[in-house]
């Protein structure tokens, strides 16, 4: 008899990798706001490349205050929806798809920073960031309860603040996070604090999901979503799309503008 459970068992985990995941439209809409964060954040950053907006936005609190802030909405989403595909057994073929073009779309970003910032090109942004957290969690996120992301999102979030060293300072390894100072670079998502961040979504979605007592969704994750709300939700389902377009789209729109000032 037990071998016949266990087979049961691992038809059921192969028939719920199988179906296509499900999707919480909050959850989505969550996501498309931090796009459309992102965007307009973006938007004023390039206004000030072409000179048409006076702003610091290395220095300046107002701007890299809104940057930690769309950083973290974006790994809090990423969490959760790692918590989310947990619950649904998702099986690791549709998570190398997935991670594979998050690398491939990191990979992109670091030439095209490159091409445009030769001096301050991406080496380890917010996509390169993930890629690494994705396959962490994706380890070690099953054998983790909710208090245990807590604490160990925590001890990310402030070992940095007390551990820093100069061997972490190169290119090849300031990907950690323990640096005596900050890298040149347009984009700067380091392991650590950031995957406390991550950790913290995660966990918190675990908890959510388990709150239901046995349902998919929770009260806070799913339920009806407004309809107002639903172009956001439509957006982010397509967030890594809309991550690898958007500053092309405005850049390019920009140029065309510049050339016709200047013509």
């Amino acid at each position: 008899m037990k071998p016949a459970r266990s087979s049961a068992s691992a038809s059921s985990r192969t028939a719920s990798s199988s179906k296509s995941p499900l999707r919480l439209p909050r959850l989505d809409a969550l996501r498309g706001a931090a796009l459309l964060w992102m965007a307009a954040f973006h938007a004023c950053f390039d206004l000030a490349y072409f000179g048409w907006l006076k702003a610091d936005f290395y220095r300046d609190p107002f701007w890299t205050t809104q940057r930690t802030l769309i950083v973290s909405l974006f790994l809090l989403c990423a969490g959760l929806g790692q918590a989310l595909a947990h619950s649904q057994n998702i099986g690791w073929p549709r998570f190398w798809k997935r991670w594979a073009q998050i690398a491939g779309c990191a990979l992109l970003v670091s030439l095209g920073s490159w091409f445009m910032f030769p001096g301050s090109f991406i080496t380890f942004g917010v996509l390169h960031a993930m890629a690494v957290m994705l396959l962490l969690l994706r380890w070690a996120g099953p054998r983790l309860q909710p208090w245990h992301c807590a604490l160990l999102g925590l001890l990310a979030v402030l070992l940095p603040q007390f551990v820093q060293h100069p061997f972490f300072d190169t290119r090849w390894t300031n990907w950690l996070g323990l640096v005596t100072h900050k890298p040149i670079t347009e984009d700067y998502v380091p392991l650590l604090p950031w995957l406390g961040v991550m950790l913290w979504g995660y966990g918190l979605g675990r908890w959510l999901l388990a709150r239901t007592q046995g349902k998919r969704a929770a009260p806070l994750l799913g339920g009806a979503l407004p309809q107002g709300l639903a172009p956001l939700a439509l957006l982010g389902r397509w967030s890594l799309s809309f991550y690898m377009l958007h500053q092309p789209v405005l850049m390019g729109c920009m140029l065309l503008v510049q050339s016709a000032l200047t013509a």
